[in-house]
């Protein structure tokens, strides 16, 4: 058994993991142009590479608690916000959240995928960053990691999005995986798996998505 997955079966995690947990609640402030980054304006020129370090630790899946309907109180909330329907907006997240990843573990740029009982794990080397312009006229910055072992059952290609343009560390974030190629992976907009740190509860996490 792998140390992420022993630490997990007896109720542990990476040390690194509760500091994540903590952070998410007392980590410093945003910035204003790191607030107004993360809601997708900011100066081509401000984007920064970053680590896989600045991933670092244990992450669950959202899926899990949207099916459930613990996240409920959050789909009202945006709702309510953009004048559509819960149901709508369910819709949208159901998309968006899916995926058989339960939990990620990240340490020293190696990457564990918990799927169930399988646990999948590559080195991931850093492979850049693409700046992306939605719809919307907003715009988003996608990190890039590539898994170069063939023989890993891990994807291939991953690219992280965080609302984040410059080294920081993650408080959550969007992944996107794939075994065809990061051109490939670039163009998906619909499925954003989203995670949360491990030693969260469901009410923090409710609470985080309501008020930050």
């Amino acid at each position: 058994m792998n140390k992420l997955a022993l630490l997990l079966a007896i109720g542990l995690v990476l040390p690194g993991a509760q500091a994540f947990a903590h952070a998410h609640h007392h980590g410093a402030p945003l910035t204003e142009a790191e607030q107004k980054a993360s809601e997708g304006i900011f100066d081509d020129k401000a984007v920064k590479d970053r680590p896989l370090s600045d991933w670092d630790g244990v992450w669950q899946s959202l899926n899990p608690y949207l099916l459930n309907g613990d996240l409920d109180p959050v789909l009202a909330r945006k709702a309510k916000a953009a004048n559509k329907s819960v149901e709508e907006y369910r819709a949208y997240y159901k998309k968006g959240y899916a995926t058989d990843v339960e939990m990620i573990g990240i340490e020293n740029n190696v990457m564990e995928f918990h799927t169930g009982k399988a646990v999948n794990a590559c080195q991931y080397s850093y492979n850049g960053f693409k700046i992306l312009t939605y719809a919307s006229g907003k715009k988003g910055v996608r990190y890039l990691f590539e898994c170069k072992d063939a023989a890993s059952k891990a994807p291939k290609y991953v690219q992280f999005s965080d609302h984040t343009i410059a080294p920081r560390k993650s408080q959550h974030f969007h992944i996107f995986m794939g075994n065809a190629s990061h051109d490939a992976l670039l163009k998906e907009m619909d499925n954003w798996p989203t995670y949360y740190p491990y030693q969260l509860s469901k009410a923090q996490i409710v609470d985080e998505m309501l008020h930050h």
